[in-house]
């Protein structure tokens, strides 16, 4: 039998005291920590979402709209995971930088 282990990010959450002692009874009533509670209570919903991402952009910018420069974000990202130097560009200063821009 093979075993999938996701990875896990640690979050420091802050919640208030009422909430807390709430969701305390709860977690001693179904025999659970607190943070074993809380975490199910997440995942599970976080299971439930479907989420669509239309614009990945935190700004909106409309560059991100257009799917063939998403695809070749994506095929970028890729070959830089497999470490494939082909589209490796190294710019140095801001006006390496400017220049690559408007040359794009």
């Amino acid at each position: 039998m093979a075993t999938i282990t996701l990875p896990k990010k640690r979050k420091n959450i802050d919640l208030p005291i009422d909430t807390l002692q709430k969701l305390s009874i709860m977690a001693a009533s179904q025999g659970k920590s607190l943070k074993a509670f809380i975490e199910g209570l997440l995942i599970s919903k976080a299971e439930t979402l479907k989420i669509e991402i239309s614009n990945p952009s935190p700004s909106s910018d409309e560059y991100f709209t257009d799917s063939d420069n998403l695809a070749e974000i994506e095929k970028r990202v890729k070959a830089y995971k497999e470490s494939k130097d082909e589209d490796k560009i190294t710019l140095r200063s801001a006006e390496e930088i400017t220049n690559f821009i408007n040359n794009l």
